[in-house]
């Protein structure tokens, strides 16, 4: 069921040091991420219950595909042979700034494999293996195997992604990445390794939109796990003092805010209790 990408790739693994000058690449990339993504990431992830309302739909799917009983995060597609099969999220966006992430095995991707968003029209089949996500105008996908972003891509090619890639390599992503969508500047993009790969689909302002994957592997198993959300209104001045003060410190620091010359529900403040 679509066992190996075209040959003739260059394929880039960023953990391979003889990549390590588009690492500069990388970090120049984050140097674009949104200060509002910054601040949601920072934000402790969305509890269990949360995430079950924004994950798979099992009522709008490819037949050929199921949402599992006892892990509602995680779909399973069956081995039907030349099909490619799609689902959709249960919570379309219209506004605010939302971050997912997708779990899927780089074993279980076959030759097309893509993540993106979609409308509540776009299709959720065909015959064959194809990059089904992006594939018309009612949604956007980056391809996996190919790094590619597709729409409509039955009148336009594909585009590479991310942009310092030449147009015949191809991104080596892992098996968990993240999904950007800022429905507020209709923008959509992805973070893989902790690295913003920039902004790689516009114009997405006034829709409502699902999160969607196309897959091809015979019982490939997906997860979607909603990260967190921030509404569109401006931040408050507390919570950019928040942010202020945990950047300051740092990751690997925040352990130590107990240790701080501050009143008690302050320093839970700043741990977000």
């Amino acid at each position: 069921m679509g066992q190996k990408v075209p040959g003739g790739i260059k394929t880039i693994d960023m953990r391979d040091p003889a990549f390590s000058p588009l690492k500069l690449e990388l970090q120049a990339l984050s140097h674009t991420k949104p200060s509002r993504l910054d601040l949601l990431l920072d934000m402790p992830p969305a509890g269990l219950d949360v995430q079950v309302q924004h994950s798979w739909n099992n009522d709008d799917r490819s037949l050929n595909i199921f949402v599992k009983d006892d892990n509602k995060l995680v779909f399973h597609r069956h081995p039907v042979a030349q099909s490619t099969d799609a689902i959709r999220g249960r919570v379309g966006y219209t506004r605010g700034l939302h971050v997912w992430e997708i779990s899927w095995a780089m074993r279980q991707r076959g030759t097309h494999a893509v993540v993106g968003v979609a409308t509540s029209d776009a299709p959720l089949h065909s015959v064959g293996y194809t990059a089904l996500v992006g594939s018309n105008t009612e949604s956007w996908g980056w391809d996996l195997c190919r790094s590619k972003l597709y729409h409509d891509s039955k009148n336009h090619t594909g585009k590479t992604y991310p942009a310092f890639l030449e147009p015949e390599d191809t991104f080596i992503i892992p098996d968990s990445l993240l999904v950007v969508l800022d429905m507020d500047e209709g923008t959509l993009g992805y973070i893989v390794d902790g690295h913003y790969l920039g902004v790689a689909f516009r114009g997405l302002k006034g829709r409502k939109l699902y999160p969607v994957v196309s897959a091809v592997w015979g019982h490939c198993e997906i997860r979607i796990r909603y990260i967190n959300g921030l509404d569109p209104e401006p931040l408050s001045l507390m919570d950019l003092c928040r942010r202020s003060v945990r950047v300051a410190l740092g990751r690997d620091r925040l352990n130590e805010i107990h240790r701080l010359p501050l009143p008690a529900f302050l320093k839970n403040y700043l741990l977000y209790q």
